[in-house]
């Protein structure tokens, strides 16, 4: 691959990472004026993001095997589509007031994240191995990125009274023109000649991946910090709404305060990965993340509360992208070990917040988040399992 077909492969990979990012906090920042407009409690809003759980779990199962059979290419931009769908459908059922629609717009949503985003890591990590350069951080930092952008948008729609069908349809159009732009820079079949050399080749002789002891604690670390991170997109605008008194505005923007912070960690994080290792910086990750939930959980200070958030977005930040890159180098077949751990990632992040919601209905979202804090606090202990090779070997590839 020359130069500049890796810069635009890598450009491209930016744009479908940034663009879920406008679309998911588009729809989080506009949770509070949703649930008003359909009239739902906190456990009926609960019901409507099952539909997200639902979509993003036959998304996830469905992932790999789509991946070795047409391609990364071809899943992502089939996964952005269905992004880009329910983005439609969520505004729609917001206009017309249906609950049933939104959560079908939140199906599709999640049916896209889960099958798209797993391909799009699997992208990057060929990508990392191509060029010997840690690239994922930097591409979870363009979701965060896209986080923040999506975020400022829907906090400026919220306090200027756009209703929210009008403002998703502008990320609708805006979308698409990303998409239609990105897909010309992939090469095709990158899932797919990696599967034909595995067949072409002597049968593995190692066990299957899932039985990886090490591998397996990998996905525990990427489970904890990608619930930390799914809980903070589903429920945070909500929580300093409902848990702390601030207004809908206010929880918006310190929603954006979230955003910005994870994609500081993450557009910084090479840095320190380079000098620190993988094992140091997740654990200095989860204590951050532990911190600011702790702080957001029991502080009754609205400031305090409103600005530990930074903590926990800087705590989120590097626990998917790292996690994902010990994983391809955990051991052979690298595309299968990256989808099994982005697929346990993917399950934390869309299906853990929506059960938040019924937790958070009997025991309010403050002590519901006491969940989040016990998975990242064990993410603290198992921190080591990211050390997959050598801190000499990852600074000469930095």
């Amino acid at each position: 691959m020359t130069d500049p077909a890796a810069r635009r492969r890598r450009q491209a990979l930016y744009l479908f990472f940034f663009l879920p990012g406008i679309a998911m906090s588009s729809w989080v920042t506009r949770t509070p004026d949703v649930r008003d407009r359909l009239g739902v409690s906190t456990a009926e809003m609960g019901l409507i993001l099952f539909g997200l759980s639902v979509g993003s779990m036959i998304g996830i199962l469905c992932s790999g095997r789509l991946v070795e059979r047409l391609g990364t290419r071809t899943v992502i931009v089939l996964g952005t589509t269905l992004i880009i769908s329910a983005t439609i459908v969520i505004g729609a059922g917001s206009a017309v007031a249906s609950p049933p629609l939104v959560t079908a717009g939140l199906f599709l949503f999640g049916a896209g994240m889960g099958s798209g985003e797993v391909a799009v890591n699997v992208d990057g990590a060929d990508v990392e191995r191509i060029t010997g350069t840690p690239v994922l951080p930097t591409l979870h930092g363009c979701f965060s990125l896209g986080t923040v952008v999506g975020g400022v948008a829907g906090m400026t729609a919220t306090a200027a009274g756009i209703p929210v069908h009008w403002h998703l349809a502008v990320i609708t159009l805006v979308s698409t023109g990303m998409l239609v732009h990105a897909s010309r820079a992939l090469p095709a079949g990158v899932g797919l000649s990696t599967q034909h050399d595995t067949s072409d080749s002597a049968p593995p002789s190692g066990p299957p991946v899932w039985t990886d002891r090490k591998l397996l604690l990998i996905g525990a670390i990427v489970l904890a910090m990608a619930l930390a991170e799914g809980a903070a997109n589903d429920w945070l605008p909500l929580l300093m709404v409902d848990g702390h008194g601030l207004d809908a505005t206010a929880g918006s923007l310190v929603y954006v305060g979230f955003a910005a912070a994870m994609a500081l960690g993450r557009f910084c994080g090479t840095f320190f990965l380079v000098r620190f290792g993988r094992a140091a910086v997740l654990r200095a990750s989860a204590v951050s993340g532990a911190l600011g939930l702790v702080l957001v959980i029991f502080s009754d200070n609205v400031a305090v509360a409103a600005g530990s958030v930074l903590f926990w977005g800087l705590g989120a930040s590097l626990g998917f992208p790292v996690a994902l890159s010990a994983a391809g180098d955990s051991g052979p077949d690298q595309t299968a070990r990256v989808s099994l751990v982005a697929i346990i990632g993917y399950v934390a992040f869309l299906v853990g917040p929506p059960a938040l919601g019924f937790l958070g209905d009997h025991y309010g979202l403050r002590t519901a988040m006491v969940a989040v804090l016990v998975f990242v606090a064990s993410a603290i202990l198992i921190a080591p399992a990211a050390d997959t090779r050598d801190r000499t070997a990852t600074t000469l590839d930095a």
